[in-house]
């Protein structure tokens, strides 16, 4: 009878949570299931000479290298409300770098278009990315579905993120994040929301739990959010990026539905048979598309061995200014 009494307090407990927050669950299941998150620590492993297209770095932990789409977890901790942020392109920078979905181990690589290197336009008064942009691992925007608010189809990537805390993060690195908004981008007609977030080792941290703390305590950065995303293809020839909500930021817990949506197309994606090129392999997560160290090695392998960085172009320093 205790234990009868005890269970239906862990289920209520677990119920409230999640009216709270889509990933929070009862203290006992809390304890069992993320009990090692936070002690986590990611390096990088970089190959390749950086400014090629034989660049690639992989991350990896006390146990060697990982997948960051399907390997590092989504919390960070215990809460449910803290998240894993996987840093592709450091705030001011200008390279396109991120998570290569279709190679084994999902490598951060920098994108191509026509075999050559893509860099972000310096769109005044905007220098590169004006963020530290990265995605959420074991997340996954899905394109075969309609989103129910943008009546388009996912990007078939990660979710994208957006830290906007003081430090400038490094590639590579695994920042824990709060989610404070999201912006709905339609990106050449495909969904791809743009999830705000803070380093929760961030000293304003405390302070900032919403969009409207954004607002408060980083007056004018939501505005140039909006600005940016919907410029930055111009230089391109390109036209405006679209919005759904009229570009207006939704609250964080609106993102956090999204977060959750995304995380449950994520698993899902692990389970189809065609994965239509996206590579689910991984070092952790015990299913059929998991490797042992010797075939991870074998990967590495057919890397080249990290060089010096070749020189940038001149171009990647030059303003652009567009009329709006």
């Amino acid at each position: 009878m205790i234990y009868g009494i005890a269970v239906q307090r862990i289920i209520r407990q677990s119920v409230f949570c999640r009216k709270i927050s889509p990933f929070c669950t009862s203290t006992a299941i809390r304890q069992t299931i993320n009990k090692e998150f936070s002690k986590m620590t990611y390096q990088i492993e970089e190959r390749g000479s950086p400014n090629t297209v034989d660049y690639k770095l992989y991350i990896k932990n006390e146990n060697g290298i990982v997948s960051p789409f399907h390997d590092i977890p989504l919390l960070a901790d215990n809460t449910g409300k803290v998240f894993n942020m996987v840093v592709e392109i450091p705030r001011w920078t200008n390279a396109k770098m991120e998570i290569n979905t279709k190679s084994p181990l999902n490598p951060i690589i920098q994108d191509t278009k026509k075999g050559k290197l893509r860099f972000v336009p310096n769109v005044f008064p905007h220098k590169g990315y004006i963020w530290n942009y990265g995605a959420l691992p074991q997340t996954w925007e899905n394109p075969e579905l309609l989103d129910e608010h943008t009546g388009c189809k996912g990007d078939n990537d990660p979710l994208d993120v957006l830290e906007i805390g003081y430090k400038v993060a490094k590639r590579g690195e695994v920042l824990k994040v709060k989610v404070l908004g999201t912006v709905a981008l339609i990106d050449e007609g495909e969904t791809d929301w743009k999830v705000l977030v803070i380093n929760v080792d961030d000293p304003i941290a405390p302070e900032v739990n919403d969009i409207k703390d954004i607002e408060k305590h980083f007056p004018g950065l939501l505005k140039a959010t909006v600005e940016w995303l919907k410029i930055y293809k111009i230089p391109d020839g390109k036209p405006e990026n679209k919005f759904a909500f009229n570009g207006e930021p939704k609250d964080a817990e609106f993102a956090l539905k999204i977060v959750s949506d995304t995380h449950e197309y994520w698993k899902a994606l692990l389970q189809k048979e065609n994965t239509d090129g996206l590579s689910c392999v991984n070092t952790s997560l015990n299913n059929a598309s998991t490797i042992d160290n010797e075939k991870v090695q074998a990967i590495l392998s057919e890397s080249l061995p990290l060089s010096d960085p070749s020189p940038l172009l001149p171009e990647v320093d030059k303003w652009h200014f567009v009329k709006l």
